[in-house]
């Protein structure tokens, strides 16, 4: 029979949000103030005054990815038999060290606050515009709605509190902490969220696996697709020439390129301290395959039998995995180690939300306010900033009732939409800094054909079952191999769109690699570290292989 949260478990809970309330206020009245007078008040607000240690850099990195429905969808990934999903939490660890390596010494170099920014410095003040509006519709139409919803959803489940109310809980509170306290509040609540995350994941899989009976009865209940991360190339969810060639792509725009998660590295005090971050981040992103995934993997093993008493529901005929994580946290976990791994949950929720909204504020506020009103004060871009983020707040709620009206399959077509355009995103700024020959014209043309091509994908992959011929097949191909498609393609209109057109940008030489700009003197311990990291991912290829 499924427990129910108690007293204790809501004392928990409630201890959460009181070392949250006081963390932020810590952060509003007295480091803010402390940056104000260091760096100024946009230093301050948007950047955390650009002195942020490695520790807290690589928290926030990691915090900041693990959203709820990341961790509701991993758990379930593990009980489908979908080990391979995996992969993309081990290629992350990679993509974080080529920002770390390759990327910050020139993002730091520049000076830049935005993604978008570094874009106009490298290429033109186009690129700029078009990569600053396509993030902020991303976030508003994706991670916004679908994090709100995520919390209204483990609110009425976990809670029993109606969504509505839910959802204007968590957006209330996240929402005003990211607005007065701005990014440092954000990285530093990411730091102790982390922390809440881990212990709460730790505790479910001891308790789950300590209800299996060990690692051989686990083995004896799962299929060897419960720990395979390699699939053959013909598979339609996860082709290993998908993971090794198409994900990268993915991970380059994400964790190198991306606003949402770059906005750390840029705070950091230096170069040392960024990279140590993004190492660091790299060996929390081993973690999930163990704290997240397996999880997933011990419901199934419990569930199996058809007299077991963990059942998993079964809605129109389907087993639903994704209620891996529910379930064993109800069913399984001591009282007040169920309030923990529900403060987990809300503390994933909002870390990933106070996240994009200091991020999607950042590019409201600098992208485009400033281009507009270039003559605006510190204080008066501070203040658009906030009323950014108390938009984007009001934006997110009113965007959920169109999107539970849109159907299902729809509206996760739509977030796909990002796989589908970032591959001309990431060619800008991997090539950019590899080549002097790739020029603002070249620039222009890649991404309108990136654009071009990836919503063409994304309508004939919602008329699919209409269609027959090489239009089926575009609408069929495996999104990872899209992803290697379309930015072998962007590339190559970068390059050949570049020759025989005089650049009239004079960041070029500055903004593209040469002896000595990547600093490696010094750096003998990152080195080291970095060295045991990719030992440490190639050994579970090899062990779960």
């Amino acid at each position: 029979m499924e427990k129910e949260l108690n007293w204790l478990d809501f004392t928990v809970i409630g201890m959460y949000f009181v070392v949250l309330i006081a963390i932020v206020l810590w952060i509003t009245i007295v480091e803010r103030k402390a940056d104000r007078e260091k760096g100024g008040n946009v230093a301050a607000y948007f950047l955390g005054g650009r002195n942020l240690s490695w520790a807290v850099i690589g928290a926030s990195l990691f915090a900041s990815n693990i959203g709820t429905e990341h961790l509701v969808g991993l758990a379930g990934a593990g009980a489908a038999g979908d080990f391979a999903a995996t992969q993309f939490e081990l290629l992350a660890a990679f993509s974080l060290m080529l920002l770390g390596w390759l990327f910050v010494p020139f993002y730091l170099k520049s000076g830049v606050y935005t993604m978008p920014e570094y874009l106009e410095k490298r290429y033109s003040p186009w690129a700029r515009s078009y990569l600053s509006y396509i993030s902020i519709a991303g976030y508003i139409l994706t991670k916004i709605s679908v994090t709100i919803a995520a919390g209204g959803i483990i609110f009425t489940s976990l809670l029993g509190i109606d969504f509505w109310t839910g959802s204007i809980i968590v957006v209330g509170i996240t929402g005003v902490y990211t607005l007065f306290g701005g990014l440092k509040a954000v990285v530093y609540t990411d730091f102790m969220q982390l922390i809440v995350l881990f212990l709460g994941s730790v505790a479910l899989t001891y308790f789950a696996m300590s209800e299996i009976g060990g690692i051989e009865q686990l083995k004896a209940l799962t299929t060897h697709a419960h720990f395979d991360l390699w699939r053959p190339a013909s598979d339609p969810d996860f082709p290993w020439t998908g993971i090794v060639f198409g994900a990268p792509i993915l991970g380059v725009w994400y964790w190198c390129t991306d606003q949402f998660i770059v906005q750390r590295v840029l705070a950091a005090k230096n170069l040392n301290e960024a990279r140590k971050g993004t190492i660091f981040a790299g060996f929390l992103k081993l973690l999930p395959m163990f704290i997240f995934v397996l999880p997933g993997i011990l419901a199934f093993a419990l569930a199996a039998g058809p007299d077991s008493p963990y059942q998993f529901p079964i809605i129109d005929g389907k087993t639903e995995y994704d209620a891996a994580l529910p379930m064993l946290t109800m069913n399984i976990l001591p009282t007040g180690l169920r309030g923990l791994v529900v403060s987990g949950l809300i503390a994933a929720l909002m870390s990933s939300l106070s996240s994009v909204f200091n991020s999607c504020s950042t590019l409201i506020t600098l992208d485009i306010y400033r281009k507009y009103v270039p003559e605006a004060t510190e204080k008066k871009l501070v203040f658009v900033g906030q009323i950014s983020t108390l938009f984007l707040v009001v934006a997110g709620l009113a965007w959920i009732p169109l999107m539970r009206l849109i159907e299902g399959g729809l509206f996760q077509k739509l977030q796909s939409i990002q796989a589908y355009i970032s591959p001309p995103v990431a060619a800008l700024f991997l090539i950019g800094i590899l080549s002097k020959k790739v020029n603002e014209r070249g620039a222009k043309m890649a991404l309108m054909t990136g654009l071009i091509l990836g919503v063409s994908r994304l309508v004939l992959e919602l008329m699919k079952s209409d269609l027959t011929g090489a239009a089926y097949y575009f609408a069929d191909i495996n999104f990872l191999h899209f992803a290697i498609i379309l930015f072998i393609i962007c590339s190559a209109v970068l390059w050949f769109g570049s020759r025989n057109y005089t650049s009239k940008n004079l960041n070029i030489n500055e903004l593209t690699l040469s002896r000595g700009v990547l600093q490696l003197e010094g750096q003998r311990t990152n080195i080291i570290l970095s060295t045991v990291l990719i030992l440490s991912i190639f050994t579970i290829w090899i062990v779960f292989s």
